[in-house]
């Protein structure tokens, strides 16, 4: 007899089923929370929390998979990083690791 197992993916806020649902963990007053959303409904919540990141300092990552990093990334931020290539220019993504190379330019112009 041959089995077959099937994973189906939901959306926690709309219950939609796909397979483009991902993992997104956030904190808010020292209380950890994980959530299983569509890339469009990931793209509301961050649009929702984006003024508030904006704002906020970084404090550093608690240990998730075996690293942890402390205290304060060095140097600018990666929005502050994207705005001054944006004026420069430059094609960069909303989201996501800002590449060496733009980080690089960026120094080289302050």
């Amino acid at each position: 007899m041959a089995q077959k197992i099937v994973t189906v993916y939901s959306d926690d806020l709309t219950g939609t089923e796909s397979n483009e649902v991902s993992t997104h963990r956030f904190s808010l007053n020292n209380v950890n929370y994980e959530i299983d959303l569509t890339p469009e409904n990931y793209d509301k919540l961050d649009a929702a929390l984006r003024p508030f990141i904006e704002k906020g300092r970084k404090v550093g990552r608690t240990k998730e998979t075996g690293r942890v990093r402390r205290g304060v990334a060095d140097g600018p931020s990666a929005e502050e990083v994207r705005a001054w290539a944006r004026e420069n220019g430059y094609e960069v993504n909303d989201r996501g690791r800002v590449a060496k190379e733009l980080r690089e330019a960026f120094e080289a112009s302050h």
